[in-house]
């Protein structure tokens, strides 16, 4: 790193023994203090803090990053057997303020790197940990991100560190603000090392209280005991206002189209509908995940973490289970700790507390009720089957296709690797999987149709992420079916070997070659565009394997309901236009501010098939779970306008033809079973009351778009 000193700028630090020293306090608020300034102000006088201790005000001017550099007079500092950095940090400004702090040591790879978010308010010691640390060392996804009262004092912890630093060495501390607009003020007051962790494992102890609710905060629907749960659960809710102008399906009494006795889609006057049974434009507005086993959390070596947490005995002991969600190939949760073990639910507890042993069948009515009160006319992917037969709406089923069958590796793998369609034994796995799905309900009219897998690693994110498949392809081992079948089309393209190492630029002596495990498969460019080629043939013949097996599978077992694609988040259009071959409808799962920034509407067009937005979703960050989800808005009143504006901009596209919201229930405090996620992006919450603003925002807007467009 370059490092530009202002000039009369004296070392911070001084010592008088050796070189190597241990920084014991360095103050930053203190008159003989002279840091390292780039395109940052120093106030002349000192501040004194709420506490009277003394702090400095440093003002960082608009610049691409104008920072505090702190560093010793000689050498190093040797922080050998200590485990955080303290700093003492005020924000005045009236908004948050971006922090980062940066820890150098000897060479570009010895680094540690953290950001924080600086609230507005009093003073407070800012702690950094002295190693790599995430949330998912605490077994989630997100961590808490606000100060905390510690044993009497105000404290931030930056929960996510990177890099690795030799603590026997040290060059620098670096603050700085990223690219400010205006400049922006912070104090400083003292900074100092300590051994241990205590400070970051008191950010996470005692966070979740009895009912599964964030300890440190308060929202309108927080409760503290059972009574409050209970009235706020039986609330009855408030009705949508629909027009009443729908047949029985929910379908639109004034858009009359062909009845078949089945959903399924038709495309009039330009514009693309689902079709309910007696032949009428449905909508479909749905709720991905309504069900009441989706909220567990582990418990098993992270106990610290709970407040009163129930007995694993007596009525309770109902709540408790077992589980292990280690998984080497999937990238969702990779590296969290306390992923498998003893864990609680939360909800379904509280759904007890609400309604005593009946809870199960009282939380379905009462779950249905909600849903067709809010405006919805769809139970969408990964919810309780037996609602389906509880009070009829429309739903979805999906097929999952599991099996001893081969699989390639991508290098995105978030929910594993590709299933490979060459194998001889996916087309049973996929057979069976159909069979499954459509039992009981291949002659339910109500049944819109199925989903198959889900997020599949089709590619990766990146410039170069369109081709994964292909290079994943060829990186496989020898005994790959795929692999075995792109060199067999390779074969037949080229014929010999030396014809296919020309028109890809490559050293190849003999198509056995190829089979080498890692195959140093070449990325695309302009030299030699036969590789895009092949890769983009490649890409098809996958996709319309996988597409046409799976189709032809759950169509052998339903030949009258939908098949709806498979919930692409990472695509290409490959693999989208061999889904509009086979599938009756392309669903996307699209986290975006409207549906049309996630997916070619000019390419769906062109394919002419009805799109399903499967999965959208706005979070934040004040009612519990850390997590904002994918897309974030700044507070819980922003998730109500953001639903409206995105519903909408897809009511609007005559291509869309249903959105489904992911999902019912917030995720627990400290990440659910599967890969530690903990995000607010839902209607109710971990104790099933619903968050009243926004469901009141998003019965407004169904209404708007069932009234017509």
């Amino acid at each position: 790193m370059k490092r530009i000193w202002l000039a009369g700028v004296v070392a911070l630090f001084t010592t008088n023994a050796m070189a190597v020293e241990a920084m014991k306090v360095v103050d930053l608020a203190a008159a003989s203090a002279h840091p390292g300034l780039q395109h940052v102000a120093r106030a002349v006088l000192t501040e004194a803090a709420q506490d009277g201790l003394k702090q400095q005000r440093y003002t960082f001017q608009p610049a691409v990053q104008p920072q505090v550099v702190v560093a010793p007079a000689q050498g190093v500092w040797n922080w050998q057997g200590q485990g955080e950095l303290h700093l003492r940090v005020q924000n005045p400004m009236p908004w948050a303020v971006t922090l980062v702090v940066d820890i150098d040591g000897a060479g570009t790879k010895q680094h540690l790197h953290a950001v924080v978010g600086l609230p507005a308010g009093p003073a407070q010691t800012l702690v950094v940990p002295l190693r790599a640390v995430s949330p998912l060392t605490f077994g989630m996804q997100a961590g808490p991100t606000r100060p905390f009262d510690d044993h009497g004092r105000t404290v931030l912890v930056a929960n996510t560190v990177a890099g690795s630093l030799d603590l026997s060495a040290v060059h620098d501390v670096r603050l700085s603000v990223p690219a400010p607009q205006a400049a922006q003020s912070l104090l400083f007051g003292r900074m100092d090392v300590v051994p241990g962790e205590a400070a970051l494992y008191d950010a996470y102890t005692g966070i979740v209280d009895r009912y599964g609710q964030f300890t440190r905060e308060e929202w309108p629907e927080k409760v503290t005991d059972d009574a409050a749960l209970r009235a706020a659960a039986h609330r009855t809710p408030q009705r949508a206002g629909l027009p009443g102008d729908e047949d029985r399906y929910g379908g639109r009494l004034d858009v009359h189209l062909q009845a078949t006795g089945w959903f399924h889609t038709q495309k009039a006057e330009g514009r693309w509908w689902l079709v309910t049974p007696d032949g009428h434009g449905f909508f479909s507005l749905g709720v991905n995940t309504v069900k009441a086993d989706d909220t567990r959390t582990y418990v098993q070596g992270r106990r610290y973490m709970f407040r009163d947490l129930p007995p694993d005995r007596g009525a309770w002991v109902a709540f408790y289970g077992t589980g292990d969600n280690r998984n080497a190939h999937q990238g969702a949760g990779a590296g969290r700790c306390c992923d498998h073990g003893q864990w609680f639910d939360f909800y379904a507890a509280n759904l007890y507390r609400a309604d005593g042993a009946e809870w199960l069948a009282a939380w379905r009515k009462r779950t249905l009720a909600r849903l067709q009160a809010w405006g919805f006319n769809t139970i969408a992917n990964w919810s309780d089957p037996a609602l389906d037969a509880l009070d009829k709406m429309p739903y979805t089923r999906e097929v999952d296709i599991r099996g001893d069958f081969g699989a390639v590796a991508t290098g995105y793998d978030w929910w594993g690797y590709m299933p490979d369609p060459f194998d001889p034994r996916f087309a049973p796995a996929a057979d069976a999987a159909a069979a499954r799905a459509t039992r009981g309900v291949r002659n339910d009219p109500w049944l819109l149709g199925y989903f198959a897998d889900n997020e599949l690693s089709w590619a990766i994110w990146g410039p170069k992420g369109h081709w994964a498949l292909a290079i994943g392809t060829l990186h496989g081992t020898a005994h790959s079916a795929a692999k075995q079948a792109f060199i067999a089309d390779l074969k037949k393209k080229y014929v010999t070997p030396d014809k296919l190492a020309a028109a890809w630029g490559i050293a190849l002596t003999s198509w056995n070659a190829l089979n080498a495990t890692n195959f140093p498969a070449p990325t695309p460019n302009a030299a030699h565009p036969a590789i895009a080629d092949d890769y983009s043939a490649w890409l098809t013949r996958y996709a319309n394997r996988y597409f046409r097996i799976v189709a032809q599978a759950i169509h052998r077992h339903d030949p009258h309901h939908l098949y709806l694609g498979s919930r692409f988040a990472v695509k290409t259009p490959e693999a989208v236009a061999a889904c509009a071959k086979y599938c009756d409808v392309v669903s996307f799962n699209i986290y975006a501010d409207v549906p049309q920034h996630g997916f070619d509407t000019a390419a769906m067009r062109k394919l002419d098939k009805p799109v399903l937005i499967s999965e959208f979703h706005f979070g934040s960050d004040d009612r519990g779970p850390f997590g904002k989800g994918v897309v974030s808005v700044a507070s819980e009143a922003q998730r109500g306008q953001a639903y409206a504006h995105y519903l909408q901009a897809a009511a609007s596209d005559p291509e869309i033809v249903g959105t489904h919201w992911f999902e019912y229930v917030d995720e627990p405090v400290t990440g659910r079973l599967l890969d530690g996620e903990n995000g607010h992006f839902s209607l109710v919450g971990i104790t099933d009351i619903p968050f009243a603003g926004f469901v009141k925002a998003v019965r407004k807007a169904n209404a708007q778009v069932q009234a017509g467009f």
